[in-house]
């Protein structure tokens, strides 16, 4: 199966920056699971942050009360793309 992710974020906001740090942490530790990173400014609606692979979110910045943290977030990422997958001290308590 072919995973792709979406960041859309609010470029009013400027969370280019943010959106742009998290994909290139997704890409490295998702490197042989995901096909496709996509970063899309949401200009029609403002404070926008969401992330959804396949079309199923992930993370949304309203529903889940503000950005995530990174441990989180790819955890989040590997029990939908990849749930066998080990992320070594992220996995840590």
């Amino acid at each position: 199966m072919k995973f792709k992710i979406v960041i859309e974020y609010c470029p009013g906001c400027r969370w280019l920056l943010r959106s742009s740090w998290m994909a290139q942490e997704i890409l490295t530790t998702f490197e042989n699971e995901i096909d496709e990173v996509t970063l899309k400014p949401r200009k029609d609606k403002s404070g926008v942050f969401q992330i959804s692979c396949n079309q199923q979110v992930i993370w949304c910045r309203s529903r889940d009360k503000g950005f995530p943290d990174i441990k989180e977030l790819k955890q989040r990422i590997r029990d939908f793309v990849s749930p066998e997958k080990k992320l070594g001290h992220i996995d840590r308590k």
